[in-house]
Order: structure tokens, then sequence, then C-alpha cells
């Protein structure tokens, strides 16, 4: 008998795994395919991997105006691939002595719930007195006439030694905008066709605003408040008809993911879906049936690897006896474009649908030492803050490293800090994370290096 039986083996599966252990628990931990999830081997590494490449690419080509006189001779995709590919298979490795030293039992097979006891895996029955659901989510393909063999999922762009010439991107969420802006580098001609009005729609307005300008000066294409409403065969392409518009392309993309629900035995249990099929869960990742939790993507909701883990170890807490509730406010969001993007907490625009009085603080990036000698000009930081007490709310980053940096704003929000306390620390310079605390004196109405509002 278990203390605790884990379905599914990426991030947050493996984080629950883990922790279950050192609270003394006996954990196994189910995975149907490979440890690590989409986040290791089809998502967050592999992208990663990309990235990095398309950032390379993009200072070689700019290396003389520091005075660095190179040629970018070209680029060996193949040799990518196998990088990503290693780095993914390292990372796996890793995972399985980490469980392995942690006394984690790692069952491979596909799970299914008999009852909120047992578990059947590839027919053989495993008895625990705990489950916690970590089975993630897949692509998820619009059905759509003409598509054929054309449709690309946002993993498969990752394994491609070769790019198309041009492709159509369904959607404007994060998965879509940060494979937007890797095709892009590398010379694919890219149109991102947006059914909202603006790119991230969930995102602060300026952070939406900002990073469009950013994807069309590096030659991106973006179509909005239109969805593709019918795709017919030209050429060896598509055509797309997004309104009265039509868009041709090689290949079409898309980053559409569904909860993966289907197949566990969850109505044997009588475990009730959302419309979107994900599981619904309390702060605790409790379910509606006792004994049975759920973490990560296939709750619905952002899906996000650093989300899945911190769910995984809030629910691992509460198998063992702890009390542990999963705070999504300090979720933070991050794209690896070009210039980055990250932001936790809540935006302008929801402070006010929450009748929340605020302040603001902005710092752009142009004033930034650092930024100016490293010519990475684009971008600022927004912090909006409490107006009574200044304690910050959310912090809206577009910048170079806007990814590490992310994370002083996170313990920012966890410590509820407020803007004065931020303006009155101190940080090195020339650094990036001067711009946070420039943009709390900002906040705070006393901005240094500002002109008086």
């Amino acid at each position: 008998m278990y203390d605790v039986l884990i379905l599914g083996g990426g991030p947050g599966g493996y984080a629950a795994a883990i922790r279950a252990a050192q609270l003394k628990g006996k954990v196994a931990l189910v995975e149907a395919t490979d440890l690590g999830g989409t986040c290791v081997n089809r998502g967050c590494i592999p992208s990663k991997a990309w990235s990095r490449a398309a950032y390379l690419k993009y200072w070689i080509e700019r290396a003389e105006e520091f005075g660095l006189k190179t040629t970018l001779q070209g680029w060996d995709l193949g040799t990518l691939v196998q990088r990503k590919n290693g780095v993914g298979h390292d990372i796996r490795e890793g995972m399985k002595a980490l469980l392995k030293k942690n006394g984690v039992d790692l069952v491979s097979g596909q799970g299914l719930l008999k009852s909120p006891k047992e578990v059947s895996v590839d027919g053989k029955i495993f008895e625990t007195r705990n489950i916690i659901i970590a089975t993630g989510s897949s692509p998820s393909i619009p059905l759509m006439a003409g598509l054929a063999d054309l449709a690309l999922t946002a993993e498969q762009v990752f394994d491609l030694e070769e790019l198309p010439a041009s492709v159509l991107i369904l959607g404007g969420g994060p998965i879509e905008v940060e494979t937007a802006a890797i095709l892009a580098a590398f010379g694919t001609k890219t149109t991102l066709a947006v059914p909202e009005r603006r790119i991230l729609p969930l995102e602060d307005n300026g952070t939406s605003q900002r990073l469009t300008q950013a994807l069309k000066d590096q030659g991106i294409e973006i179509i909005r408040g239109f969805k593709a409403e019918e795709t017919i065969p030209a050429g060896d392409g598509i055509k797309a008809r997004l309104g009265e518009k039509w868009v041709e392309a090689a290949r079409v993309v898309t980053g559409a993911r569904k909860p993966n629900t289907a197949g566990l035995g969850l109505e044997t249990i009588g475990l009730k879906l959302n419309d979107d099929n994900s599981i619904p869960v309390n702060k605790r990742q409790e379910t509606s049936v006792p004994g049975i939790f759920a973490i990560g993507d296939v709750t619905g909701g952002w899906m996000l690897s650093h989300a899945a883990s911190t769910m995984g170890v809030v629910a691992a807490e509460n198998v063992m006896g702890l009390e542990a509730v999963y705070r999504s406010q300090l979720v933070p969001r991050g794209l690896w474009t070009n210039p980055e993007m990250a932001a936790v907490g809540i935006s302008e625009e929801e402070a006010g649908k929450q009748g929340i009085d605020i302040n603001v603080g902005y710092f752009p990036y142009p004033v930034n030492g650092l930024a100016m000698v490293r010519g990475q000009v684009d971008g600022a930081v927004k912090i909006i803050s409490e107006a009574q007490y200044g304690q910050i709310l959310g912090v809206h980053i577009v910048g170079a490293d806007a990814t590490e940096l992310i994370g002083e704003a996170v313990m920012a929000l966890q410590l509820e800090c407020t803007v004065d306390e931020l303006a009155h620390s101190i940080r090195l310079h020339p650094t990036f994370s001067e711009c946070l605390m420039d943009a709390s004196r900002d906040a705070a109405s006393w901005a240094l290096y500002l002109p008086p509002r």
C-alpha cells in the first residue's frame, strides 16, 4: 500500500513525488512515456534551446557595433536539434537518479483509476491511500478542412531541421508569440492570426503593445481580431481566410493545448470535469473526490511548468498531513522573445476591474546604464501598487533579462513588500535590476532619473 501514487512524471508529478518522499511517504510515480513531460521533452527546454540560438544569431549580426568584425556563415539546425535532445536526455537521467535516491518507485505504463484507492497500470493493480493526477496537456489541432498534413504543433517545430519558407501561426498567446519570434529570427516569413484585439490578451496592455511593436520590427505580420475561418490548398501550402483577407503560407502552426483527462477512468470514481475538460481543484489541489488531488496542466489555467511544480509540492504536503495552499497570484509568466517579457501579479486593467485604487510606477530601459552599454534599450518596468499603503500588487517587465528579474518581483509580492521599501533598497550598478528600484521610486512619486510628473 502506497501513501500516494502519482499519475504523470512531468514537472508537477516529479516535484510531488520527491516532496512526498522527503516527508517519509511511500511513493509510486507512474509515467506512460518519458520523464519530464512536455516541458523537458517538447516544450520549455526545447524552445529555450532554439531561443538561445536565435539570441546568439542576433548578436553575431550586431557584433560590429562593439568593434567586432565577424560574419555569420549560416546555421545548422540539425546540430541545434541534437543539442536540444541532448539537454533533454541529461535532465531525464538526472530526474531518474533523484527519484531512485529518494526511494520513489518509478512505474512505466499507462495508469487507469479503478477506484479512489486503486490504480491499474497496464493491468497490474496498485493500492494507494491517495492519488495525485499530473497527466499534463497535449496539443490541440483545430479541425479545419484543408489543413491535412500541413499543420504543425509548436512542439513539432522544434524537431525541424529545415524550416518552412512561411508559416501562419494561429493564436496570440504565449506559446504562439514565442514560436513566432523564433521562426522569424531564422528567416521564416511569419504571420500571427490573433483572434483577440491584441496579442497576450491576459497580460498588461502596455506589455502587449511593446511586444507587438518588437515583433513587427522583426518582420512578423500580426492580424488581429480574426480567427482562421477557412483553409484551402494553395500550391504546396494553404490559403487561410481571416475575415475578408486571405493569407498564404507553407505551413500552419498551432500552440493550443488541451488537458489530458481522457482515458484515466475519472468517470469510474465520479470526478466531474470543467467545460474545457480540466479538473477543478481547490487551493489545496484537492478534487471533489476525497483522497484524489490534481496538479499542473490537467487543472487548466496558465499551463506553466513552474506552476505545476508548485502545485505538486502543495499536493504532496497536504497528502502527508501538512497544511499547504497554492497561491496563484505569485506565479510568474515569461517569454524568451527579443526583448524578453515577464510578469507577476495583477495588471493595471485587472486592478481597475477589481476597483482597487492604485499607483503606477514606470521606468524605461533607455535610461538604464547597462541597457545603454549593451545596446538593449527596448523595454520598461511597470509596477502596480495599492495606493494607500503602497503594497506591490503586480510587476510587468519587457526588456533584457526580464525572465530573471521577475524572480525579485515574485519575492516582493510574497513578502508583501511596499514600493517605499523597494525604492529604498540598493542595487549593484550598472545592472538591469536597478530598473525595479527606479520604477518603485516612480510609483512612490520620487523618481531620481525621470522628469518630474
